[in-house]
Parts: C-alpha cells; sequence; structure tokens
C-alpha cells in the first residue's frame, strides 16, 4: 500500500509553474528562431550555390546523426574552449535551434520540392528574381504542405527540452529533480510533472490547428 502524498508537490507547484514557464520560453523561441534558420537553409539547400549546399547539407548529417544531448555538452562544455561562454539557459536555447534548425531544414525542403514548377517558370516570366520567387510564390504553399510536420517537430522539440536540465538549465525537468529532491515524494513530483507537459502539448496542439485554419485558408491551387 503506498500513501499518496500530494502536500509537498503543492507546496512547491510554483516552483514548477517557473520550469514550466521557462520551458515555453526556450521551445518558443527556439522553434521562431530554428524556423528562421530552416528557411534560410531550405532555400540555400534547393537553391544556393554549390558551396553552401555542401555546408548545409553537413550541417544536417551532423546534427540529425548525433544524439541531442552529445549536442548539448558540446556547445556547454566544449564551446569554452574556443572562448564562447554561455550560461546554461542560452547554451540550452542554442542548442535547441541548432537541433530544430536541422530537421525544419528537411522538413521545408520537402514543401519547396512539392510546388508546382509551374508555377515557379509563371514567376520568372513575369520577371521575379529568385527572392521574390522563393516569397511570393513558393513559401506559402511550401509551409502549408509540412506544416504538420512542422507543429509535430515543435512537440517534440518542447520534450526535448527536459534533456537541458543535465547542464542545469532551469526548466520544467529541473524544477521537479530540485523539488523531489528536496521532498523525496518522487512518483508525486513527477507524475505532475508528466500532467504538466501533456497539457502544454495538448495546448500547443490547439493552437496551432487555430493558426492553421487562420493562416491557411485557402486551398492550394491544383
Amino acid at each position: 500500500m503506498y500513501n499518496f502524498n500530494f502536500e509537498p508537490v503543492l507546496a512547491g507547484f510554483n516552483q514548477l509553474l517557473l520550469g514550466a514557464w521557462l520551458t515555453i520560453q526556450l521551445s518558443v523561441g527556439a522553434m521562431l528562431i530554428g524556423l528562421v534558420v530552416s528557411i534560410f537553409c531550405a532555400w540555400g539547400k534547393t537553391s544556393g550555390p554549390t558551396p553552401l549546399r555542401l555546408v548545409i547539407d553537413a550541417y544536417i548529417e551532423i546534427i540529425r546523426n548525433t544524439p541531442f544531448l552529445v549536442q548539448i555538452f558540446f556547445i556547454f562544455f566544449g564551446l569554452p574552449s574556443l572562448g564562447l561562454r554561455l550560461s546554461p539557459n542560452s547554451a540550452a536555447l542554442f542548442a535547441l535551434v541548432v537541433n530544430f534548425g536541422a530537421y525544419g531544414t528537411e522538413i521545408i525542403r520537402a514543401g519547396i520540392e512539392s510546388v508546382q514548377k509551374g508555377q515557379v517558370e509563371a514567376g520568372t516570366a513575369l520577371g521575379l528574381s529568385k527572392v521574390q520567387i522563393f516569397r511570393y510564390i513558393i513559401m506559402k504553399p511550401a509551409l502549408r504542405t509540412v506544416y504538420p510536420a512542422l507543429t509535430s517537430q515543435f512537440i517534440y522539440l518542447m520534450l526535448n527540452t527536459s534533456v537541458v536540465s543535465v547542464i542545469s538549465a532551469d526548466d520544467l525537468a529541473a524544477a521537479g529533480n530540485d523539488l523531489q529532491s528536496a521532498t523525496f515524494a518522487s512518483f508525486e513530483v513527477y507524475i505532475t510533472v508528466t500532467l504538466i507537459y501533456l497539457v502544454m502539448s495538448i495546448g500547443f496542439s490547439a493552437l496551432f490547428s487555430v493558426i492553421e485554419k487562420r493562416a491557411f485558408k485557402y486551398p492550394l491551387s491544383r
């Protein structure tokens, strides 16, 4: 028989909420910055010069074939050897952006390649530059096509923030670990942390559904 005792959790709930708030900040910041990185790299991979494509390919392969934990350790413990020292939270954000950028690049690239070539040729015939074609003709249909995959990657990114606690970033997982160490109410603390992650995931999924309906109201032309 196990006697459940959530009083320590309730007493330290504000600590968990602060951790959850930092998790949201890290996740949203990494998504926005990582999306910009992804769009630039996707453009470079589909339309850029060969040297740029090789650099982007190397970046994607390195990130996608190494553990996220190792990437965090490299940024937080390795970069200071080169003179770049980051705080735990800044290192966590940097690692999340780098990780999301690599996966997002491949997702957006697939969307770009799904755009009909006739639309691009029509833009060229109208005298639009490559940048104008990419901005006005390619990007919105491409983002609409891959939007579900991007939002799924964001949810995965948010859940991945739990790893940044290993470098003492003050996220939800770190707050849970601290509370558990102080109260020894392991089950109660971690079931609460699990539920908070679940609520955040469901909340963001609902938000993304609303954004999709508002941002992509018109069907793609066939």
